[in-house]
């Protein structure tokens, strides 16, 4: 069983995943594994790392996932970085680490 709270805040807008992606995959997955030393959820994406098609799929996939519009998931921070933040308002943490254990946990 995986223990991605680390990787879970808080803030008034709802619950911030810190997030690890590899851009360029052959296949979008998310979640795709934890990263204990960087306290991060895997992210893969198909899309390249340029300009912004990553990060767009980055959203796309968290927003499918968790079965919440894409409006409401976005980048707080790390634009440039396989290293992100992403907030995803109106979810709770403690629903975010649940949905996420569970799909790691399979």
């Amino acid at each position: 069983m995986n223990d991605i709270s680390p990787a879970v805040s808080w803030n008034d807008d709802g619950a911030v995943l810190t997030i690890e992606v590899s851009a360029g995959a052959k296949r979008a997955v998310f979640p795709s594994g934890y990263n204990e030393w960087r306290t991060a959820v895997g992210c893969s994406v198909r899309a390249p790392a340029q300009e912004g098609k990553a990060n767009r799929e980055v959203i796309a996939i968290i927003a499918e996932t968790l079965g919440t519009p894409r409006r409401k998931v976005r980048i707080l921070a790390g634009e440039t970085s396989s290293l992100k933040r992403v907030l995803v308002e109106g979810l709770d943490p403690g629903e975010l680490i649940r949905q996420l254990t569970l799909l790691l946990d399979r």
